[in-house]
């Protein structure tokens, strides 16, 4: 044998053995590196999944998966929040001193609007209500656009704009007002007795417990019948607030401005938006709302709805300028929604990958190709 046989024998033997031909394997063989490796961890499956689900690199695949689940949180997040805003809860932010002192200027309240699907507004309650109509001009209707495309639109895509839009900071003009519930639908309402209490259908209510210290019931008389599907409203710093009295046109103040759009001073049930239940904001100020204890009293609810029909004509016969509250920021619903998308979001996460990994695994060639 020559030097240069000797030496490609040594480089082949130094290989492994590689001189030698391989040998065709069976079909149901496995190779070494096969048969000695271990099987695939439930880490190694997801990435595995991932890159192939996603088509690129694992650190890709995960950054994208990454932004796909914020998206989905944010949905989720803000569906909920406009839900909650809608239908449940709405925070206002008191702007003006007429609620003093059970309400201050900026303090935070939320309004409960699920309240008065399930009872009747009941006396004594803290209502937030729209105004347009009853305390203010009503609002003038926008022109309604001959294009079908223009309308659907803002039936649809322009309302759920608005809606967003008004989750993030009140919108301007606003007519909303909160002021306490003194009267319910025929309720005789009066001012004064001889104790100079306001008197429900005869029953005097002591308003010491949430009137501002030192304020009278009210600066001058009143007396109303409160028609059917209205309320009598009034603030709790009477000296300081435009209410109910200041839309009426027979209270006895000489300083009251009759306006066309003003009735008898009472508003509408259904334009109330809810019931304040809490202060929520500073939280120095947190406390629950509670119904008063002087609109419990028995003979209170006895004598409601016992007025003669002439008494109730008779009086309905001879029967300016409220700060209003401002929809607050909603960081309740928010944070709401944020809290409920959070967990969500994981189910979604975990109902994709298990379908990415189904259809993964159903690929030709999942385990790598064998060798025939």
């Amino acid at each position: 044998m020559n030097d240069d046989q000797r030496r490609h024998d040594d480089v082949l033997t130094g290989l492994g053995g590689a001189d030698r031909m391989p040998q065709p394997e069976s079909a149901g063989s496995t190779s070494p590196a096969e048969s000695t490796s271990e099987p695939p961890g439930p880490a190694d499956e997801q990435a595995a999944d991932e890159q192939a689900a996603d088509g690129q690199p694992g650190e890709q695949g995960r950054r994208w998966s990454f932004l796909t689940e914020m998206v989905v949180l944010f949905a989720v997040a803000l569906t909920i929040a406009l839900l909650i805003k809608s239908f449940v809860v709405q925070p206002f932010f008191i702007p003006s001193g007429s609620m003093e002192n059970t309400l201050l200027i900026g303090d935070k309240v939320l309004v409960n609007k699920l309240v008065y699907h399930l009872r009747p507004i009941e006396r004594g309650d803290i209502v937030v209500f729209n105004g347009s109509g009853s305390w203010d001009p009503p609002v003038a209707a926008s022109g309604v656009s001959h294009n079908p495309v223009a309308r659907v639109y803002d039936d649809t895509l322009g309302a759920l704009f608005r809606s967003i839009e008004g989750l993030f900071g009140a919108a301007p003009g606003q007519t909303d007002y909160i002021k306490r519930v003194i009267g319910v639908p025929g309720d005789h309402v009066i001012c004064c007795n001889a104790a100079h209490d306001i008197t429900v259908n005869g029953v005097p209510l002591h308003e010491t417990s949430y009137l501002f210290p030192g304020a009278q019931p009210s600066q001058y008389s009143f007396n109303v019948v409160v028609p059917p599907g209205r309320l009598w409203v009034m603030g709790d710093n009477r000296e300081w607030s435009a209410d109910s009295r200041l839309h009426d046109c027979a209270y006895s103040d000489p300083d009251v401005t009759c306006y066309p759009f003003d009735r008898d001073g009472t508003i509408p049930e259904n334009m109330v938006i809810g019931r304040a239940f809490m202060i929520v904001w500073p939280p120095s100020r947190f406390r629950i709302l509670p119904i008063p204890a002087t609109f419990g009293q028995a003979k209170l609810a006895a004598a409601a709805g016992h007025l003669s029909p002439a008494t109730t004509a008779a009086l309905l016969s001879s029967s300016g300028g409220a700060i209003p509250v401002r929809p607050s920021a909603p960081y309740l619903p928010l944070a709401v929604g944020f809290v409920a998308g959070a967990p969500l979001t994981l189910v979604e996460r975990r109902l994709r990958l298990r379908i990415k990994r189904r259809g993964f695994r159903s690929l030709p060639g999942r385990h790598g190709p064998r060798r025939g």
